[in-house]
């Protein structure tokens, strides 16, 4: 293969990677969309996703049966947390949200382990992570089935949910709970009501981003960690913004496989778990709103 043929590879393979941050990154900005607060919990909605998703399975239920089933038990932690978490919360400062979503995180995968143990678990999809021949043969790159079938689903996801966002009435909705809870609650929009539809919704993701990342990886407690993974993303697009999540995880996904091979020999390798963070740094110096974020001016 040239160089030129290469390079396109490693791009072509950082970008479907990218896909897949953005799917992570898009559960994230849900939340923050609706409250203004880092969900830090959602890492954890992903491991009992997808941990419940292979117990179900394991117990003789069919897949689509065990989805389901996972994606209700998802829909009745939104309604929990509205309930339980939030709803005693509600115009109290962020931080303090934020610290509930901490305290989430340690119950929510407290339970999961109870429930269904903490074994490392298989999860097959029925896609197989092997090379496309046509592909191969015709251009002489190697591009993986299921990075492009997980790229697809993750894509139409996405695109969904930023039509649910921009032309639907829930959606302005939330836009307008993001910007003022009070102004919201005035109008008549019922506060309760959209945390938990938009709760539901990132249940839902993180049910889609556990099995595509458990399929992957197996199903394991290192599935939280895809909380930190997403981090750098949301610097780069924004924390509010649906398509910066899409244009921040092609932007980590590229640039982390292009530096691991083209600059990771000089470091000894193994820069693509922390390079990512480093880039994202340097982005914090020139937008710290990040590429689709608003300017937030303070006047004194």
């Amino acid at each position: 293969m040239s160089g030129v043929g290469f390079f396109f590879e490693v791009l072509i393979g950082g970008l479907l990677a990218g896909v897949m941050y953005s799917l992570v990154a898009l559960g994230f900005v849900l939340v923050y969309k609706a409250s203004g607060v880092f969900n830090f919990a959602q890492g954890a909605m992903v491991f009992f996703a997808a941990l419940t998703f292979v117990g179900l399975t394991e117990k003789g239920a069919p897949a689509w049966v065990s989805f389901a089933l996972t994606l209700v038990l998802m829909v009745g932690l939104a309604v929990f947390t509205e309930r339980v978490v939030l709803r005693p919360l509600v115009n109290q400062p962020q931080i303090t949200l934020f610290m509930a979503t901490i305290g989430l995180s340690y119950f929510i995968e407290g339970v999961a382990q109870f429930v269904w143990g903490a074994n490392v678990r298989p999860l097959d999809l029925g896609i197989e992570d092997t090379p496309i021949e046509a592909i191969s043969e015709s251009v002489g790159m190697n591009i993986s089935r299921f990075d492009l079938a997980a790229a697809g689903i993750a894509a139409v996801l996405v695109a969904g949910l930023a039509l649910f966002f921009n032309k639907t009435r829930i959606g302005r909705a939330l836009r307008a709970v993001a910007d003022d809870h009070q102004a919201a609650l005035a109008v008549g929009i019922p506060l309760q009501h959209i945390w938990v539809i938009v709760w539901s919704v990132a249940g839902f993701v993180a049910l889609v981003t556990g099995l595509l990342w458990g399929a992957r990886n197996g199903v394991s407690f290192s599935l939280t960690f895809l909380a930190l993974k997403a981090l750098p993303v949301l610097i780069l697009g924004g924390f509010e913004s649906v398509a910066g999540a899409i244009v921040g995880g092609l932007i980590i996904g590229a640039s982390e496989k292009l530096a691991e091979v083209y600059v990771g020999p000089y470091f000894g390798g193994g820069i693509e778990s922390w390079f990512p963070y480093v880039l994202a740094l340097l982005f914090l110096l020139v937008r710290p709103e990040g590429l689709f974020g608003e300017k937030h001016i303070d006047r004194v």
